[in-house]
């Protein structure tokens, strides 16, 4: 681990334990399984002081509100999938861990609505609706096992996304507490509203700087009657990205469609033991109450109008998951490749969808320059792509080239009006892309809120924004 920041005196939670209904650790075990996320490197980890469990939004309040009297830190964690760093608690203090917050609060049907906690897993929500013939459409791909609060605060997104939005999109009303304790209610139950500032959405993908988020209205739709799914085979990795943009602008209703770059395929075969061919594949899924077959044939001229090798399409739901399961084994599979390699940070950038094949273009040609394993799969067809590099850690050069290959890329996507992060949020690991990417003015005014809503730096300290003095932060820094 890095040297560590001195401790916090958090004795004072002891007196808070009889009113607290969770519980407090300050195990080794505990705490140091709250020292990073997914991505954190060991040598980057920090352990924080002590753990607590907080089970209602009055446990979150007094905590909150008893360390910032103190100057306590207190860092939000989840269930510890992020990729960005965002739960790693750099500064000590108070880990939140907001897992055992995991109520169904309310399912209401008619309004299509459901009112959850913060600690609920995304896929237990679909399981709540299901009997009513709904589903939450925004759900990541690691939806089985990620929070509701951990996506509002990335901003959360996932292979759905082309056709119905982000988790942001299907927020209706945030429960939350401030730094000080203070508790908010954000936005409202109504679909749409004119009234005063818009605070839901500025809650929303601040990563637990601004507020810690306890429970959410989420939105609700339809579970549709038509499904097909998937994949499309192409000669070349060109074809398939200029396939995909063309489907899209095209306005192909898919409700997915997923790139898997020839060494993606090869990885996850290895992997999962699926069969995918050797070379670029798209997959897509259709959703429609009606006329799903003419939307397939419209996606299919499209496809074969760059050359497609194969498109196979099936209506069969153990068909289509088995297809889906491949797609969603790609991390786990990079990590497994080779028991001497390691898989390194994962890329997530995105891009107006009209440059995503110079995009992903580009990707390859950094990595096959720097003899690079760099494996890329996307939700495409919202313009984002993620690749893992497979490497040595130990040794220096790949590192060099690694980091290069990453800092390039990002600075690519930026370049052509995309963004540095597409869903994995800021955290530490996208600090110094912010500047380059809104504006010097921009990331002040971001600060200027941040210092407003949180005065004394409690909350997530040491994410999202860039080192140093705000007034010295300069265009393109």
């Amino acid at each position: 681990m890095t040297a560590s920041p001195p401790s916090h005196d958090v004795s004072f939670l002891d007196d808070l334990a009889p009113d607290l209904d969770g519980r407090i650790s300050y195990g080794d075990s505990e705490r140091a399984n709250r020292a990073g996320d997914w991505s954190t490197p060991v040598d980057e980890e920090v352990t924080p002081d002590v753990v607590v469990w907080p089970h209602s939004t009055e446990d979150v309040s007094r905590v909150l509100a008893a360390a910032n009297d103190r100057g306590v830190p207190v860092t939000p964690y989840a269930a510890g999938t992020g990729l960005e760093g965002n739960a790693t608690p750099v500064e000590r203090g108070i880990s939140l861990d907001t897992t055992e917050m995991d109520a169904i609060l309310e399912v209401r049907p008619d309004d299509l609505q459901i009112d959850v906690q913060a600690g609920v897993i995304g896929s237990d929500v679909d399981e709540a609706v299901a009997s009513h013939g709904l589903f939450f459409p925004p759900l990541p791909s690691s939806g089985d096992f990620s929070t509701v609060g951990g996506m509002i605060a990335t901003g959360a997104s996932g292979m759905q996304t082309v056709k119905y939005g982000t988790v942001a999109d299907w927020t209706l009303e945030l429960e939350a507490v401030l730094a000080d304790g203070t508790v908010v209610s954000l936005g409202s139950r109504a679909v749409k509203s004119s009234s005063g500032y818009n605070l839901r959405d500025v809650v929303v993908g601040s990563e637990g700087t601004l507020a810690v988020v306890t429970a959410a209205t989420l939105r609700l739709s339809g579970i549709p009657h038509q499904k097909r799914g998937g994949r499309a085979v192409f000669d070349s990795l060109d074809d398939a990205t200029t396939a995909i943009s063309d489907a899209v602008t095209s306005g192909v209703d898919v409700a997915k469609i997923e790139l898997v770059d020839e060494q993606a395929a090869t990885v996850v075969n290895a992997y999962s033991g699926t069969d995918l061919p050797d070379a670029p594949t798209v997959f897509v899924e259709f959703h429609a109450d009606h006329g799903i077959d003419e939307e397939v044939q419209f996606c299919r001229a499209i496809f074969e109008s760059h050359d497609v090798r194969s498109f196979e399409v099936s209506a069969d739901e153990s068909e289509m998951a088995d297809l889906w399961q491949a797609r969603k084994d790609f991390g786990f599979a990079t990590e497994d490749w080779d028991p001497d390699l390691d898989a390194t940070h994962p890329g997530d950038v995105a891009v107006p969808i009209s440059e995503y094949p110079a995009l992903v273009r580009y990707i390859r040609e950094l990595a096959d320059e720097r003899d690079l394993l760099a494996p890329a799969v996307g939700h495409a067809g919202d313009g984002n792509v993620h690749w893992v590099a497979i490497v040595d850690r130990d040794d220096p050069d790949e590192t060099a080239k690694v980091d290069d290959l990453y800092r390039r890329v990002v600075e690519f996507a930026i370049d052509c009006g995309g963004t540095a992060t597409g869903e994995h949020g800021v955290g530490r690991g996208k600090r110094e892309f912010l500047v380059a990417e809104h504006g010097a003015g921009t990331v002040r005014a971001m600060k200027a809120l941040k210092d407003a809503l949180d005065p004394k730096g409690t909350l997530n300290p040491g994410k999202v924004f860039p080192d140093g003095d705000p007034a010295t932060w300069g265009d393109g820094a």
